[in-house]
């Protein structure tokens, strides 16, 4: 079963809905700088720490038990990996250009980024491939900084819309190409392994800025070399 999800955040009045609609702003603090400010008050790692504990006995656990002794230590290094993505900024991966395009002027299109993220509802995984296409206007960004921008969003706490959006919205406001399209397809464990439990149900959302918002066509284009075979 494959859910599409249409984009987000901002209703479409009904008058006008195919000529006037353009998706709501988001906040450039949202995605040009690192989400955690250096002075910002955090708890300490002896308080998170404490914190996995009381979660461990509160699901019945002995904390006290041999294989259990190291846990609250190895949660808390898990989750700095898990959500390094908060101390990263956006913007600076893709500050650094480069002006050698001999003149090309179709979109760059990087597809099967693989990432994993974590939903904000139930801090559990959702995984699966972000596609992204830009066209650039004079300077293009290396391809691995697209790849990284994906990777700083979706460690962090997100919903699949939100990390649609912010993705698009970086690459927009820094780059500033003539149009980003971004589309995400994800598996939610929060779905599959708990609650209604369906295993394999894909979710899709996706982002047109520009002239893939404004051009049916180049739409059309971007999702048929998406779906090309590898």
């Amino acid at each position: 079963m494959d859910a599409k999800i249409k984009p987000l955040r901002g209703a479409i009045p009904a008058a006008d809905a195919k000529t006037d609609f353009h998706p709501s702003e988001l906040d450039p603090a949202e995605f040009l700088t690192a989400a955690v400010a250096p002075d910002q008050p955090r708890p300490s790692r002896a308080e998170a720490e404490a914190a996995v504990k009381t979660l461990l006995a509160y699901v019945g656990e002995n904390t006290s038990r041999e294989g259990l002794l190291d846990t609250p230590r190895r949660v808390v290094e898990a989750y700095d990996e898990l959500f390094q993505g908060y101390h990263q900024s956006p913007a600076e991966v893709l500050n650094r250009t480069f002006g050698e395009t001999a003149g090309y002027d179709d979109f760059v299109l990087v597809r099967d980024i693989h990432f994993t993220s974590h939903c904000e509802h139930h801090v559990m995984p959702f995984y699966g491939k972000a596609h992204i296409a830009y066209t650039p206007v004079e300077r293009v960004v290396g391809l691995s900084k697209l790849a990284r921008l994906v990777d700083i969003f979706a460690h962090r706490l997100q919903t699949q819309e939100h990390l649609t959006a912010q993705i698009a919205a970086a690459i927009d406001e820094v780059l500033k190409p003539r149009g980003v399209a971004v589309l995400i397809e994800a598996e939610h464990t929060c779905m599959s392994v708990r609650g209604i439990g369906k295993q394999g149900a894909s979710t899709f959302t996706s982002r047109y800025t520009g002239m893939f918002r404004d051009n049916p066509a180049e739409q059309a284009r971007f999702m048929a070399l998406v779906r090309q075979p590898s």
